[in-house]
């Protein structure tokens, strides 16, 4: 009896043999295995106060993204003129720009030796656009520098998910992921008091209005951290390292053999592009991509926050802090989710809940135009991010048969799943407020499918598994590669 067969017919190609086996490591480091735990434990507390500056990075990558929605608060649309759904279009292009940049850049970085150089150079260029946003006349001018920026801040997020994944092991990486990804729900958080006190303080300084000044602060301050940048993220553990003892570097390289499936290219060089037509040829690649789309739309509401906030009746200054408190809660319970995930092993029912708990919220914004529930459904949503966190941390497991069939996956979904920032600003057009019910409407469903979607994906990679275990058996081998699931 053969098993070929048998994982033939749930397309496992390229996921057994992982090198957890012992016999894909390559020859042995000298690295005494009694010192590993002692090095390893040294080695990650100084990879994560390097993510912590991620951290940093990923909130102003945040704020210059979505200053416009606080800038609106403040007389952005008047000062350019704009009418009808423009104020969403310049919303949308941004990640037009992104569409274009993410897997070529994610592919770029694969190849280079010293990615903080990239990514920081990435963020000066999207940092300097910023600054000229806030000198900007015309309504067309602005859709075209907010392209740009789109096209220069697509670097970051796939390109630092890809990082992490080049250092940090699976059972390791989604409580990383969510330190990452807090940065998000910080500057949801923090971004609106920055912009509280920029607008109230320095409206009408040196004759600029308070919007101007919002890109103008921010941008500066983004190229600060950008110039220090290039010293702080770490490269790959291929690339020798100052900050790392020469036993680190050698555990950190050792790791990530451990991690990766290598059957395919085993005695053969890596062609150029080969992990992204790989990528482009899976069809796992493409149903979470649209899953991940579908879920970003439910979370559109993001945008918007501001704007939801100020439903409730409040001044400006007044719905800016009230942004604040749902997003720290939201960055708390990140930070159980993914690390409870990672201990258990699961992911899809860690995206499943947050998913149900945002549509709870939607449930309830829908129901009443009553202040004290209305702010308390904005709690509800918040809670849901943390469902996109754990779903690119499954993405990073799942697709580990190469270092640049990786990279290629986490950027093409990560752009497919982009694609949802397109069109869903116009899920909220003004004329639907203050109520937003259809809005939500939306979003409820969006959400409802991409469960589904992520449900079905879990039952392929259970039958993965399954079948790995038959034929292991067949063939009296030990354990090998499973799929989290």
């Amino acid at each position: 009896m053969s098993a070929r067969p048998l994982l033939e017919s749930v397309d496992c190609s390229s996921r057994y043999d992982a090198t957890s086996r012992g016999n894909g490591v390559g020859p042995t480091l000298p690295l005494d295995d009694n010192d590993r735990p002692i090095v390893e434990k040294r080695l990650l507390r100084k990879l994560d106060l390097r993510v912590a500056f991620l951290v940093l990075v990923c909130i102003m990558n945040i704020m210059d993204r979505y200053n416009v929605a606080a800038a609106r608060l403040h007389g952005f649309e008047e000062g350019l003129g704009m009418t009808g759904n423009q104020f969403n279009t310049l919303i949308s292009i941004l990640y037009v720009g992104y569409l274009f940049m993410q897997t070529p850049s994610n592919m770029i970085l694969h190849r280079m030796k010293r990615p903080s150089l990239y990514l920081s150079s990435c963020m000066v260029a999207w940092a300097t656009i910023t600054v000229f946003m806030g000198a900007v006349q015309t309504y067309h001018a602005a859709l075209i520098l907010r392209f740009f920026i789109g096209l220069m801040e697509a670097s970051f997020f796939p390109g630092a998910v890809f990082l992490l994944s080049r250092w940090y092991k699976k059972n390791e990486l989604g409580l990383r992921m969510a330190l990452l990804f807090c940065g998000s729900s910080i500057s949801g958080a923090f971004g609106s008091l920055i912009a509280s006190g920029i607008l109230s303080s320095l409206d009408g300084k040196l004759g600029f209005s308070a919007w101007r000044w919002l890109f103008f602060v921010e941008g500066a301050l983004t190229i600060v951290i950008a110039v220090s940048a290039i010293w702080i993220i770490p490269d790959f553990p291929s690339t020798p390292s100052v900050w790392l003892l020469p036993d680190e570097q050698i555990l950190a390289q050792r790791r990530m053999k451990e991690e990766v499936v290598v059957i395919e290219h085993e005695g053969k060089p890596e062609k150029n592009f080969s992990g992204l037509v790989e990528a482009l040829m899976d069809w796992r690649v493409w149903w979470l991509g649209v899953a991940l789309h579908l879920m970003v739309c439910s979370h559109s509401f993001s945008i918007f926050f501001p704007t939801l906030s100020a439903t409730m009746g409040y001044n400006m200054t007044t719905s800016l802090l009230l942004c604040a408190p749902p997003w720290i809660l939201g960055t708390a319970t990140s930070f159980v989710v993914a690390r409870h995930s990672d201990v258990t092993g699961d992911r899809f029912w860690h995206i499943v809940c947050p998913q149900l708990v945002g549509i709870i919220g939607y449930m309830i914004a829908i129901s009443t135009m009553n202040t004290a529930m209305r702010y308390i459904s904005l709690f509800f949503m918040a809670q849901s991010s943390v469902a996109y966190i754990i779903s690119l941390t499954w993405v990073t497991n799942t697709f580990s048969q190469s270092q640049s069939k990786r990279a290629a996956a986490i950027a093409l979904v990560n752009t497919i799943a982009t694609t949802g920032f397109i069109s869903s600003p116009y899920f909220w057009p003004s004329s639907w407020g203050p109520s937003y019910v259809n809005s939500y409407l939306i979003c409820i469903l969006a959400s409802v499918t991409s469960i589904a979607m992520c449900w079905v994906f879990r039952q392929h990679l259970s039958r993965c598994n399954e079948a790995a275990e038959a034929e292991e058996k067949v063939l009296g081998l030990p354990q090998g590669f499973r799929y989290l699931l």
